[in-house]
């Protein structure tokens, strides 16, 4: 799961994003011609972060690097969409990362720079790549409508406040659940794992994040309700996606009530996965048999399940809703090996967005999460003999909760940059406590437009 160091050199990719910026220079802001592709958006994304010293007594394949480390990360992105007869439209996103994380990605289930990617087993190449290519169907129910501005996946006009959305395609699931206004973005907002998403939702994806599936959506103006059905990795951390959703599969439910237009919204999730998952407690049993260290990627039978929930809150309070409050509680049911996201199998997280209204920038924010992860009792004793999966693996370990803490700042010198400080701290990295504390201390660069 590390990722080599390799310098920037210009390529295909940076001539197409050079080009997306000079289409929208000439885009419009209303409702786009049918058949003609729009320009949604381009953005880059800089990180360069420093990890601390670690308290390290001994240390396994997957640990956090004692001496600490110092890496960076790039990401490019162009997006594209193309609005089609009978309320249909098509997106297209292309992406390319360089680059990688401090400690090669591993040693924490929260880990600190949510721009990396993770090459892991799939060994893949630093080229352009499509993100997203799917097909959306969007059918007005009746009611009242609501202004679209152009952005990422969005094309410019209007859409109905009651409505029936289909997409079907190449997508993030991310994308349609666990939201938030405050804590959902790793490009703008907070970039440790924990405070974007739910780190206990396993949801599907390939290495990069993305994955092929069919997104259901009845919207209306008080509550949403979705459904999503996604292919799952063919292994942990994988590449290769499986073809037969019988028998392997990720499902999520949610519904969304948000009563009033820019008032708080309340997020319920529910989701299930079917895949090769190893089990916690035959790796254990066959270790014990055996002497041996305990292996669950060696444990891939087809049809294993995993399922839990997730609960997310946003409360804004002041500013227009710029600046308000988040919370975050997720559980899975922690039998079978974490699979797709990290090894994180209870998590909470909470914390607020202040704007920078109140110091005369109303273009900055101020902004502090903190987070707590726990283990199964399966998943910790499986590390505790020295097992480890795709992030976790000290080699032993004296088991406690990990605790982390983030605070940035966004500041907006003028439109589309935004240069983020950002310092973490984290207590008990991979759940040890004889490991640790460690600190992370970083700057972001986010061009935008």
């Amino acid at each position: 799961m590390t990722c080599e160091r390799r310098e920037m050199r210009p390529t295909s990719f940076s001539l197409l994003l050079v080009g997306a910026l000079a289409l929208g220079n000439n885009a419009r802001a209303d409702e786009a011609p049918l058949f003609i592709p729009q320009w949604l958006g381009a953005q880059y994304t800089f990180v360069d972060q420093h990890q601390g010293r670690v308290h390290s007594p001994y240390a396994g394949p997957m640990s956090l690097h004692a001496q600490g480390d110092t890496a960076r990360s790039h990401t490019f992105g162009a997006y594209f969409g193309v609005r089609l007869p009978a309320h249909f439209a098509f997106y297209f996103d292309v992406e390319m990362f360089r680059g990688e994380g401090v400690s090669g990605t591993t040693g924490l289930g929260g880990l600190t720079n949510g721009d990396v990617i993770r090459a892991g087993v799939a060994g893949l190449g630093r080229g352009a790549y499509v993100a997203r290519r799917y097909l959306q169907w969007s059918l007005p129910l009746g009611g009242e409508s609501e202004p679209v501005a152009r952005s990422q996946d969005h094309l410019p006009g209007t859409q109905a406040t009651r409505r029936l959305d289909v997409k079907l395609g190449k997508l993030a699931v991310n994308d349609d659940f666990d939201r938030n206004r405050y804590a959902n973005g790793t490009r703008s907002q907070f970039m440790n794992w924990d405070l974007f998403n739910a780190t206990s939702w396993d949801f599907a994806a390939d290495t990069r994040g993305y994955t092929d599936g069919l997104m259901l959506a009845w919207v209306n103006p008080a509550w949403t309700l979705r459904y999503g059905v996604y292919r799952m990795p063919y292994e942990a951390n994988g590449q290769r996606l499986e073809s037969d959703l019988f028998h392997a599969r990720g499902e999520q439910l949610q519904l969304s009530l948000h009563p009033q237009p820019g008032g708080w919204v309340l997020r319920v999730l529910a989701f299930r996965n079917i895949a090769r998952m190893g089990r916690y407690r035959d790796a254990i049993a066959q270790a014990l048999a055996t002497g041996r260290t305990p292996d669950v990627h060696a444990d891939d039978a087809p049809g294993r399940r995993k399922f839990g929930f997730a609960v997310n809150g946003e409360l804004p309070l002041a500013d227009d809703g710029d600046t308000g409050l988040f919370a975050r509680a997720g559980w899975n049911d922690g039998h079978t090996e974490s699979f797709v996201f990290t090894e994180v199998d209870r998590t909470a997280s909470f914390g607020f967005q202040l704007s920078g209204a109140h110091w005369g920038r109303s273009a900055d924010h101020l902004a502090l999460g903190v987070a707590i992860n726990a283990l199964s009792p399966l998943h910790r004793r499986y590390l505790a003999l020295g097992g480890h999966g795709f992030v976790l693996g000290d080699g032993a370990l004296n088991y406690a909760h990990e605790e982390i803490a983030e605070l940035y700042y966004s500041y907006a010198p003028f439109p589309h940059l935004t240069l983020s400080p950002d310092l973490q701290w984290v207590r008990h990295p991979g759940y040890n406590r004889d490991r640790g504390p460690v600190a992370f201390a970083g700057v972001r660069a986010h061009v935008e437009f």
